[in-house]
């Protein structure tokens, strides 16, 4: 009888391990989203105070841009920034979404850290993270030159994933704009 009482919490346990095993094999950098092919949400937000801002739908266009969702309460932006400050010194056309913070919180952040932002907007209460459909900060969308979500990158970016993954992308998306 005390044999089987051994048995149950090792089966049990053997369960959860495979679970957990899989769940660990996930990867939730590339996730799939409704926007993927569809035009970028139309939002209008406030600047941040002492950065270029406000920006809305129109800076989506002409360019390949990515848009950074990030807040200063958000320790994996912290992780992800210097990745972003590559990104901007080599060329790439960054606007930065602050999601839930407060302005002088997101001020004050950008000026310990520096800002690899053409303009910052402001998202204090959600609205226009929700229309991208955020799940969580950090978040990054890449938008082609017609204003098109084409990519979405959940997460803090990494070295890696820069060079491997949304480099990459932005070259073939400007390839494929000047080849059309």
């Amino acid at each position: 009888m005390r044999k089987q009482f051994l048995v149950f919490p090792l089966l049990v346990l053997g369960i959860v391990g495979v679970y957990a095993f899989r769940g660990l094999s996930i990867d939730g950098s590339s996730a799939p989203s409704v926007l993927i092919g569809q035009e970028a949400p139309a939002i209008e937000l406030g600047a941040v105070p002492g950065y270029p801002g406000p920006f809305g739908q129109e800076a989506f266009g002409g360019e390949v841009t990515l848009v950074n969702i990030w807040g200063s309460w958000c320790i994996y932006c912290l992780y992800e920034h210097p990745v972003l400050l590559e990104m901007q010194s080599e060329g790439v056309l960054i606007y930065g979404i602050a999601w839930n913070d407060a302005p002088d919180d997101a001020a004050a952040w950008l000026e310990r850290h520096g800002s690899p932002f053409a303009a910052v907007g402001l998202d204090p209460e959600g609205y226009a993270v929700a229309q991208f459909g955020v799940t969580g900060a950090p978040e990054t969308f890449v938008i082609d030159k017609e204003g098109v979500v084409r990519f979405r990158y959940v997460g803090p970016i990494s070295e890696r994933d820069w060079r491997r993954v949304i480099k990459p992308l932005i070259a073939d998306l400007e390839n494929e704009s000047a080849s059309s």
